[in-house]
């Protein structure tokens, strides 16, 4: 099993889209797909056409027991004929449960890892909330690679450093998780975003992943709770498909 936490402390660069794509390609590979929702927004249930689940990941962070998760997992509710992940939903509840993990002087930051014993999906990929509080450093150290999520834009270089700083910390405690790469988020056609795309591509080299184009059919089938693949032929859907699945073989080199 190979457990990937989707990172960055910065709201608004697509992570939950990238997680839900890299999801859909790993299970249109024939792998099972465990997304685990870590965000308060629950943005990536309700993308896999999941709300106000229950039990969730709240639940098992509220108890931390060994493989306290399993009893949220469910099935997303994707069309049957395609792939489809299961999900261990997210839940409002989780923004008040961060103060109150606060309070754990013994284990406050390790109880998703607790939780996940006995999880055996092909790959876990945890969704995790756009800070740099107490769930995501859960999702860290519950992952064996992190995955920096960014866009081409001002400033987004110093944001990758951040969150690279943020992930060696946490391995420098336990030996995981490590960088698996960085990818560059709705790139688009304009000279500003490609001016900053060969920002990215200069400041960090070989840790860039294949990036991810700005297309409408993504943010349609985010918004309709749908895979890419069940638009069809619409404008752009095959290629954004595509661009997942490219994104998707990289990373599964790098996992190994």
């Amino acid at each position: 099993m190979a457990t990937l936490a989707v990172v960055n402390q910065k709201g608004g660069v697509g992570k939950t889209t990238v997680a839900l794509g890299i999801a859909e390609a790993a299970c249109a590979g024939g792998l099972s797909v465990l997304v685990v929702d870590l965000d308060p927004q629950s943005n990536a249930s309700a993308g896999l056409g999941v709300w106000n689940g229950s039990p969730n990941v709240d639940d098992a962070l509220a108890d931390p027991t060994p493989g306290a998760v399993l009893a949220a997992v469910t099935d997303a509710r994707w069309p049957p004929d395609g792939p489809c992940p299961q999900l261990a939903p997210g839940s409002y509840a989780l923004a008040s449960r961060e103060p109150q993990m606060a309070a754990d002087l013994v284990g406050a930051q390790d109880r998703l890892r607790i939780a996940l014993a006995g999880v055996n999906h092909d790959l876990v990929l945890i969704d995790c909330p756009p800070s740099l509080g107490l769930l995501c450093i859960n999702g860290l150290f519950a992952a064996d690679r992190a995955l920096v999520v960014t866009e081409p834009a001002a400033w987004a270089a110093d944001g990758v450093d951040l969150m690279r700083s943020t992930i060696k910390r946490v391995s420098q405690r336990q030996g995981t998780p490590t960088i698996a790469g960085i990818v560059a988020n709705r790139v688009g056609r304009t000279r500003d975003n490609a001016y900053w795309a060969q920002q990215l591509a200069e400041r960090f080299g070989a840790d860039m992943l294949p990036p991810i184009p700005q297309r409408a059919a993504i943010a349609e089938a985010s918004g309709q709770s749908l895979p890419l693949r069940a638009l069809g032929r619409r404008a752009g859907a095959p290629e954004a498909a595509q661009a997942f699945d490219e994104l998707w073989a990289d990373l599964e080199r790098r996992l190994g």
